[in-house]
């Protein structure tokens, strides 16, 4: 086989609820994760050596000078653990084309990494050993986020949001998305939320699925949906990104029937209750002038998938 493209989707948090910090350094999460139709694309080919090289998607002004190209990409990490499994060399060239914004709370670093596991697994794996499960499995070691890329549509996870149980959905859900420029990181977007916690002297509480949240999923109900989404992260991310209030409250006083920022942001998400609401509602916050791009997108939609 001369070449695999894989297509991933990018996600949306739809419920972030974060528990205490645990003895590992990580948090019991519930994340209620929602795939949406703005992809990334990963191609494997076979090469010499393991190489990564990433451009941005056409049309997509996705910044990717701070997205590695060496072994410390997270492709590159997700080939080496397939070959391992395979008992093969990780010879392979990653092309990497993006329009998931990086750092941007959409998990487009796990996402790749889910399009390289899949990829590198057709690409290698002649006899079939690897099913998606698996490959879920391998993805859980590379970070939390990485297993929802492989299984795609709508899911539960628990723990570090690593083990999934696939929701009931119905009906598809219109999302516009305003990013900003430069993004926030992961860890340190935690850490705040661990500091707010302590200097309001709140204990955190053991996070439970959104009864109201799932009701509206299971019955395709976007207003429903758009008053129960939730993100225990947002007071950090507005914390370490004070701009991004600015950028919430136009979304809500613009039309969004629901409105959070995206995991650990910057990137803020917002919910319209059609298509064309959510035609209007991007062409009005690109006037508003208050992120630095707007997509639009919908969801749920498969995880990765060879094109």
């Amino acid at each position: 086989m001369n070449a695999v493209t894989v297509r991933v989707p990018a996600k949306v948090n739809l419920q972030l609820g974060v528990g205490p910090l645990r003895d590992d350094g990580y948090h019991d999460l519930v994340n209620v994760f929602h795939a949406v139709s703005l992809f990334d694309e990963v191609t494997a080919e076979p090469s010499g050596r393991l190489e990564v090289s990433v451009q941005a998607a056409p049309h997509s002004r996705v910044a990717i000078g701070g997205v590695p190209t060496d072994e410390d990409n997270l492709a590159a990490r997700a080939a080496r653990l397939v070959a391992e499994r395979l008992g093969v060399r990780p010879d392979v060239r990653l092309r990497i084309r993006k329009a998931i914004p990086v750092a941007g709370g959409m998990a487009g670093g796990s996402a790749d990494a889910a399009a390289a596991l899949v990829a590198c697994a057709r690409l290698w794996d002649d006899r079939d050993q690897l099913t998606r499960d698996d490959l879920m499995e391998i993805g859980a070691d590379l970070g939390s986020d990485v297993p929802f890329a492989v299984l795609g549509g709508t899911a539960v996870g628990v723990g570090r949001g690593e083990r999934l149980t696939p929701a009931l959905t119905r009906g598809t859900f219109h999302w516009v998305f305003a990013t900003a420029d430069g993004g926030l990181s992961t860890p340190a977007v935690y850490a705040e939320c661990d500091r707010l916690r302590m200097e309001a002297e709140e204990t955190a509480q053991w996070p439970t699925v959104s009864e109201g949240l799932m009701t509206a999923l299971a019955t395709g109900d976007p207003k429903g949906l758009g008053a129960t989404l939730s993100n225990d992260l947002q007071p950090a991310a507005l914390s370490l990104r004070p701009s991004l209030r600015r950028t919430i409250d136009a979304g809500r006083d613009l039309g969004a029937i629901g409105a959070l920022v995206s995991g650990s942001g910057p990137t803020c998400a917002f919910l319209a209750e059609t298509d064309d609401d959510a035609v209007g509602l991007a062409e009005a916050l690109h006037g508003a002038g208050v992120a630095e791009q707007i997509v639009r997108a919908h969801g749920p939609v498969p995880g990765a998938t060879l094109v």
